[in-house]
């Protein structure tokens, strides 16, 4: 068995300071890259080792299943994911034969594993009373894979050991590999060319790694000097170039703006009190939700004519208020200086749940003893403000490439489905249809020749034995899989929009066929097809 210590025998966070980030070495990461691909150490080989049971376990943080498989398997593939995820201490030569180019010294200079001492009685053999040198790693480093609009990624990223490998709750610093909302910010991101983007709160630098491949020039920034480290050595590790600067906020790019503004800022809502452990990549050190409202009223001077800004947030939901109130109260400043915003809540805890999500998050459980007072403290802290829920989503915005007189357009709404592709180009196309659509007044909107698009399909519901319809929707495949309900005449309008003729000329045909009144069905209409064209079910 490669592994011979627990993962559980480590020191507990509170009894260790976090270790160094790695150490950018040219010449040792040309030889650590060569030997991840050679090994291979990729998204696609470690699935394929570990199998889909092991494997999807081991996303759900439950390592027994890995453990299981790899038990017996020296090869690279399996010791690197004993090292780097699972946390074994391996022996010397192991290591060696799954790092040939750069050997366990360059390991041990670049940061990423330490040599100890373990009980030899471990393997099965000695006395129990001697001792053996082993190797364990001191950051994670794992293999990372994703598909957008420009194509296939395959990357390495490092971050501190997770759980899973250490058994003990995060450091306060904390540096977090890719996570669920990191991958999420990554696939609704538009990925059209723009010149220069900032990462705000980059923290491995995952977003700023993305944008390098659409962007003339990136700028990262995060007050944490250990996550610059670790987004250092990621772009040095997959051959990237970033501008790093250390700062809260906005702070560190005073006076500049940019064409696309990326953020998975620190919006977790913490108690200030009670004893609650606080973690940087997560904690923007605010009482409540204000931190996403000072970003808010700091952003619009940054943001270039045509640029887009993406983040994601919590808010806070009263129980006699609407899910949009504190949203509303924090894009005033940003449709005051004539941005477009678009908000979504894609999902709803309430305060129990939150609080227990996030303490799991940070490593503690049920049986920790921390764990009833954090519960208590975050329970207190909600009903302070009134707060029983807490929503989760997306904040886009758009400044127009020219002004327009008539103000700002601003949208929130409810969404949960997802429909199949990518993200990114529908929200890039949403956010551009907001401009269009203020732009465009009804006798624009009638003379123009939408289409519609291809994933739209009709949705008829029959009763039995019943020729005519009861409901018709319009479904759309991509995007957010949205239904629209329509009557007769919208079903005709829009299985004729193909570019051919005008909306205003299907409009008055259908109503010749029907004879429905041109004037009545405009007016029930138009505002239809403008919310199709919003949400990309049609197309100008």
């Amino acid at each position: 068995m490669p592994a011979d210590i627990a993962p559980a025998t480590r020191a507990p966070a509170s009894a260790e300071r976090a270790p160094a980030p790695p150490r950018v070495q040219s010449a040792l990461l040309d030889a650590l890259r060569s030997d991840l691909a050679a090994a291979p150490f990729t998204t696609q080989a470690c699935r394929d080792l570990l199998g889909p049971l092991a494997h999807d376990a081991l996303g759900r943080e439950n390592p027994i299943p890995a453990r299981r498989v790899l038990a017996e398997d020296e090869r690279p593939t399996a010791v690197l994911l004993w090292l780097f995820t699972l946390g074994g201490a391996l022996r010397r030569d192991l290591v060696e034969r799954a790092l040939p180019a750069l050997g366990l010294e360059g390991a041990i200079a670049l940061g990423l594993v330490e040599e100890i001492e373990a009980e030899a009685a471990a393997e099965g053999g000695g006395d129990g009373g001697s001792r053996a040198a082993r190797v364990r790693a001191v950051v994670d480093v794992s293999p990372y894979a994703a598909s957008d609009d420009l194509g296939e990624i395959q990357w390495w990223i490092a971050s501190d050991l997770s759980e899973i490998a250490t058994g003990a709750p995060l450091f306060s610093d904390h540096v977090l590999g890719v996570g669920g909302a990191s991958l999420t910010l990554a696939r609704i991101t538009p990925r059209g060319h723009v010149g220069r983007v900032l990462d705000l709160g980059c923290g491995g630098g995952i977003q700023a790694l993305h944008a390098s491949r659409h962007a003339d020039h990136v700028v990262a920034t995060d007050l944490s000097p250990r996550a610059l480290a670790f987004a250092a050595f990621n772009a040095a590790l997959n051959g990237i170039e970033l501008e790093l600067r250390d700062g809260s906020l906005l702070e560190p790019v005073a006076g500049e703006q940019f064409d696309l503004v990326v953020s998975n800022p620190p919006f977790v809502i913490t108690p200030r009190s009670g004893g609650v452990e606080q973690w940087t990549y997560r904690d923007g050190g605010r009482t409540g939700d204000v931190l996403t409202a000072e970003l808010l009223a700091e952003l619009p001077p940054h943001l270039a004519p045509g640029g887009s800004a993406l983040m994601l947030s919590n808010w806070e939901i009263s129980a006699d208020t609407a899910w949009d109130v504190h949203l509303r109260a924090w894009l005033e400043p940003v449709l005051a200086d004539g941005i477009d915003a678009w908000a979504i809540q894609r999902e709803s805890e309430d305060a129990a749940q939150y609080a227990e999500t996030w303490a799991r998050d940070g490593g503690i459980t049920v049986r920790d003893a921390a764990w009833p007072s954090m519960q208590e403290a975050w329970l207190e802290d909600f009903e302070a403000r009134g707060t029983t829920g807490i929503g989760f989503g997306y904040l886009m915005l758009r400044r127009p490439a020219a002004p327009r007189p008539d103000g700002a357009a601003v949208l929130l709404e409810e969404v949960t489905g997802t429909g199949s592709g990518t993200l990114s180009e529908h929200i890039g196309a949403g956010l551009t249809a907001l401009d269009a659509l203020a732009r465009l007044d009804d006798e624009a909107l009638l003379a123009s020749r939408p289409v519609r698009a291809a994933d739209v399909v009709e949705r008829r519901h029959l009763t039995p034995g019943e020729f005519d319809p009861m409901l018709i929707e319009l479904v759309q495949g991509g995007g957010f899989a949205r239904a629209v309900r329509e009557d007769q005449v919208l079903a005709a309008v829009v299985g004729a929009l193909d570019g051919t003729l005008t909306l205003g000329q299907i409009l008055g045909a259908v109503c010749a066929l029907t004879d429905e009144d041109e004037d009545d069905a405009r007016e029930r209409v138009l505002p239809q097809l403008r919310e199709m064209i919003r949400t990309s079910m049609v197309t100008l």
